[in-house]
């Protein structure tokens, strides 16, 4: 009988200048009903508050382990924190989020239940809202909430490709510490953020041999304030997604991953990030038509114009972008692939969430034809 309810959990937090949330962070890991844990707080030259909060809650709780570092970015803060982790279980938790206060007793109770050795427990989050108002805040369940059914044994990605397609929420699975180092895998070592959960989410889904999923949110995620991403102020900021796509696909080819249903969950979040740059910095952005093209030169035509998940609309912009005939390329199956998607979308935000996903999706159009 397998004992993972019991394991150690290390549960890395990399900080830098994180004084604003960071009390509220650390006090739900410490109020966690699985008590087998250690925190590592990866102190990343933090200027601000966050060292005293850090040495406070250290002397309060001998779980804590502070950790103090010259800047290097959250790559380079998580993977110390995976070098001198001692636990069984990895998990990552960010300093302006917090977490639920049964969410490792959960996720290892529900691992104990396989014969198997389970690589990675993965669970969907909670988006938080206007977080920067506490009397309008509120929690939406992401949309992986209610698309996946919790696991009645280990799968691999290419059975739910799905978890690399929406958001790289890293922070809501646990890893075996074994199987990272197995795999070698860690993360990127970028300048600041840097979206380095990007690439690990890639090299992790795709390396697992077992995954398993429990449909139960316990993550909660500050998003992006509405127009927080608007305009950004340098070509790295711009060039940043686009820079991460063309990493994963690095990493895919690295690991020779042939299955299409995985390519075209990758390609999915290219569309994704692509239309997400005309939105905030504009279609005329000369770094956005650079990072466009660099991107979708990687891909293969033949499936973008098959895949049935790629819209129309999407695949227009492909052709528009290579320079390709703009045809009305007939997808097989579009019409059933939809009638999923839009339940899917139902069971998880209601018939609120899929008004707010088709307005998304108008003003969006607008913006790129209005160019």
């Amino acid at each position: 009988m397998r004992t993972d309810a019991d394991s150690m959990v290390s549960v890395i937090v990399p900080i830098y200048n994180a004084e604003q949330y960071l009390v509220e962070c650390l006090e739900s890991i410490l109020a966690q009903s699985h008590r087998a844990l250690e925190v590592l707080c990866i102190n990343d030259g933090s200027t601000d508050g966050s060292p005293d909060i850090l040495e406070r809650f250290a002397a309060r709780d001998e779980r804590i382990h502070v950790i103090s570092k010259e800047n290097g970015g959250y790559g380079a803060a998580c993977n110390l924190g995976i070098d001198k982790a001692r636990g069984e279980w990895i998990s990552i938790v960010e300093p302006d989020d917090w977490i639920e206060p049964d969410m490792y007793a959960d996720m290892l109770a529900f691992a104990s239940r396989f014969d198997e050795q389970i690589d990675i427990v993965k669970t969907p989050w909670f988006n938080v809202q206007d977080w920067d108002d506490p009397e309008k805040q509120y929690s939406t369940e992401s949309p992986l909430a209610r698309r996946i059914k919790t696991s009645t044994h280990p799968f691999v990605l290419a059975d739910e490709p799905i978890l690399i397609t929406l958001h790289p929420s890293i922070w809501s699975a646990l890893y075996r510490r074994g199987f990272l180092n197995e795999c070698s895998i860690r993360f990127p070592e970028y300048s600041g953020a840097g979206w380095a959960d990007n690439p690990f989410l890639v090299e992790t889904f795709c390396q697992a041999k077992a995954i398993i999923y429990l449909d139960q949110p316990y993550y909660q995620y500050r998003a992006d304030l509405p127009g927080s991403t608007l305009n950004h102020g340098s070509v790295e900021a711009i060039r940043r997604p686009f820079d991460r796509w063309c990493d994963m696909t690095d990493i895919m080819e690295r690991l020779a991953v042939t299955d299409g249903g995985i390519w075209d969950a990758h390609y999915m979040r290219a569309f994704a990030y692509a239309e997400g740059a005309i939105h905030d910095d504009g279609w005329d952005n000369p770094v956005v038509q650079e990072g466009m093209k660099r991107m979708f030169s990687r891909m293969d035509a033949q499936r973008v114009f098959a895949c049935p998940a790629i819209s129309p609309r999407r695949r227009e912009l492909f052709a528009k972008v290579m320079d390709l005939p703009i045809e009305d390329f007939k997808t097989p199956n579009r019409t059933r692939y939809l009638l999923g998607e839009a339940w899917g979308l139902f069971r998880s935000e209601g018939i609120g969430g899929i008004i707010g996903r088709l307005r998304t999706g108008r003003e969006r159009r607008k913006e790129m034809t209005d160019e």
